[in-house]
């Protein structure tokens, strides 16, 4: 496992929009973990490391997540923001292709993909965490986003990996369901 230097762990709950209220309101619940880079500042063949505690930090964290949603969770999304002394791939390594299962586990199932987001940057650097139904791919209420960052990480040699569950979608939306005609 990974060095874990540092956990945020939020909850958003929203009840209106446009002066409108929801008919109830929508929890999103994320966690970010601030973990050292083992393969910062050198280039590694074999992240292996990376892909394993991708799922050992979902596994930890994710019923967190669970407990922290008013209902159900609906949708999710994972995300990463690497240090400068890191390379995207890095990211990559962390949310696929192991990540998924314990998410899924903690959530009861989910059959569509998880959307994600990795990008570089230093301390204080916001990422938009896609969000998305966990079964409808095509949920169009479910298509969002939640922007979240921590003030200090990433440092240089580190990685600020994001999880997020939500027990709903967009407050009000009004596009339509399903798959383009």
């Amino acid at each position: 496992m990974v060095e874990i230097r540092k956990v945020t762990l939020l909850r958003e709950q929203a009840f209106a929009e446009m002066g409108h209220a929801a008919k109830r309101p929508v929890v999103r619940a994320v966690a970010l973990v601030a973990i050292q880079n083992p393969f910062a500042r050198r280039f590694i063949g074999d992240l292996t490391e990376l892909v394993d505690a991708g799922a050992a930090l979902a596994q930890r964290f994710a019923g967190d997540l669970v407990k922290m949603l008013d209902g159900p969770a609906v949708s999710y999304g994972k995300a990463a923001i690497v240090g400068s002394m890191g390379e995207l791939e890095h990211g990559h390594a962390l949310l696929h292709p192991r990540m998924g299962a314990p998410l899924r586990a903690a959530i009861g199932g989910g059959a569509a993909l998880i959307p994600s987001a990795v990008k570089l940057g230093g301390p204080g650097t916001a990422i938009d965490v896609p969000l998305g139904h966990k079964d409808d791919a095509w949920s169009r209420g479910h298509f969002d986003a939640i922007t979240v960052m921590m003030g200090d990480a990433p440092r240089p040699e580190e990685i600020v990996v994001v999880m997020a569950l939500a027990d709903g979608g967009r407050l009000l939306h009004r596009i339509g369901e399903g798959a383009p005609r």
